[in-house]
């Protein structure tokens, strides 16, 4: 019943999913960004403060919904019966690479905290390395589920 269900639905699921990804990715883009930006900040400005409600706004408003709704919706097309050949490389590779893409989001969620109490210790320029993260996992993620090397 669910499964007839799930194939049914299914474009839906996948449109939700694509505009899922899209703002989460939106989100992972930028954060690295702001910190960067925070980074030539003093401690306790008015301009840090200000990044420190931005960074929270757009993690906790945006990027962690955006997640969740990213997996939730990702759950339910590799239920849906016929999508994955369990069998196939690029379903692991992507697998994989979308827990990477997890593992960051959990990454730039504890720098936040460290710009927060002002304990920031990182550089600009890992920052600036950081947000090609994101855009590499990206590129892997997307092959994977078009090309199906």
């Amino acid at each position: 019943m669910i499964l007839n269900i799930l194939t049914q639905i299914y474009p839906w699921i996948k449109a939700c999913h694509i505009m899922s990804v899209i703002a989460w990715m939106a989100g992972m883009f930028y954060l690295p960004r702001l910190y960067v930006y925070h980074c030539e900040t003093q401690s306790g400005s008015i301009e840090s403060e200000r990044f420190k409600i931005m960074e929270r706004r757009l993690l906790k408003q945006i990027i962690n919904p955006a997640m969740i709704a990213t997996w939730i919706f990702g759950v339910l097309l590799v239920l849906t019966p016929g999508i994955i050949d369990w069998t196939t490389g690029w379903w692991w590779i992507k697998f994989i690479s979308v827990l990477a893409m997890s593992g960051f989001h959990g990454a730039l969620s504890a720098w936040r905290r460290d710009f927060l109490e002002d304990r920031n210790q990182k550089s600009q320029r890992f920052y600036r390395i950081s947000n090609e993260i994101p855009t590499i996992l990206m590129i892997v993620i997307v092959i994977m589920v078009v090309v199906r090397p």
